[in-house]
């Protein structure tokens, strides 16, 4: 019998349970300058209710991960950190991002630091920005992104990287270098 086809649920599971337990570490590996500016001393808090409570379905998926922290200064701050395994560029994707943000902003009204991972395997896909113009009024919306596919020259660093999502990186990496042929994974 074949393996069980995952969802994007099941794909998207192992980040989040990764997230709600080594957020610095995360932000570490992947958004230094975001991990330098914050008080870990003050620890974060997962602010999965409140996330839910936003409905930005744009698509068929919601957000991933919300959290709040306190930066080096003092102020509190929110950080939606979305992951997106999947095997193919989504349109929709950064209109999707802008959407939970601002969704959050509107019932709330706390500025969002909006961080995306994308785990595809197509090298050209890196959406960074959503935004239109009509007649002279626009919305302008920009977002940091870290695409795994870029971190494939330096997997050597990553084999002896402590970091604990170093291995999350590099299991993402063989998947989807071994996306047509699983029996290739070792």
């Amino acid at each position: 019998m074949p393996p069980k086809r995952r969802t994007q649920g099941d794909l998207d599971s192992p980040w989040k349970e990764a997230l709600d337990l080594f957020l610095a570490p995360f932000l570490d590996l992947f958004y230094p300058a975001i991990h330098a500016g914050i008080d870990w001393r003050r620890g974060y808090q997962s602010l999965d209710k409140e996330l839910q409570q936003v409905d930005a379905r744009i698509g068929r998926r919601l957000a991933d991960k919300l959290f709040k922290v306190w930066r080096k200064s003092g102020e509190e701050a929110w950080l939606l950190i979305h992951i997106e395994v999947q095997g193919r560029k989504e349109l929709a994707f950064a209109e999707r991002m802008f959407v939970y943000s601002y969704r959050i902003y509107d019932r709330y009204h706390k500025p969002v630091m909006s961080l995306a991972i994308l785990c595809d395997e197509n090298p050209d896909w890196k959406p960074d920005s959503f935004g239109y113009d009509l007649w002279g009024s626009s919305v302008s919306f920009r977002f940091l992104v870290v695409k795994l596919l870029d971190l494939r020259s330096d997997e050597a660093a990553l084999e002896r990287n402590p970091n604990v999502f170093a291995p999350i990186v590099l299991a993402q990496l063989k998947a989807i270098e071994t996306r047509r042929s699983p029996t290739a994974r070792g």
